[in-house]
């Protein structure tokens, strides 16, 4: 390819879209290390209401998921509000360093598990 490498490639990719690399691609900032943990949160409570829900609709374990879908529901919540204050206070775009895009991660899985664990709560509710 007559000396372009590939991350030559991505690097100008990234100038025209407007990304601006002002860290290393696999370094961990203070902002990332914040938004990762709204994101985590959001994700154990996709997978907490996925597994509440196929345990209400009888497809796993007995019972009815009802702890899990209340434990979902509480960590979506978190999820979603750490991750809203993350991006509420961040200043930079995506690409700098601060997070933004994994706290909109985890903005987006903590609402999915929340209504995931609330969905379940009411099948639950009304099966009773």
């Amino acid at each position: 390819m007559n000396g372009i490498t590939f991350q030559h490639f991505v690097g100008s990719l990234a100038a025209f879209v407007g990304f601006v690399a002002d860290v290393a691609p696999g370094e961990i900032t203070s902002g990332r290390a914040r938004a990762l943990v709204g994101a985590g949160a959001g994700l154990i409570s996709v997978i907490l209401g996925g597994l509440a829900f196929a345990r209400a609709a009888g497809r796993i374990g007995s019972g009815n998921g009802r702890v899990m879908a209340i434990c979902a529901l509480v960590a979506g919540v978190i999820a979603a509000g750490l991750s809203a204050m993350h991006l509420a206070g961040g200043t930079g775009g995506l690409g700098t360093g601060g997070g933004r895009l994994g706290a909109m991660a985890g903005l987006v899985l903590g609402l999915i598990g929340a209504v995931l664990g609330g969905a379940t709560l009411a099948k639950t509710r009304r099966s009773e």
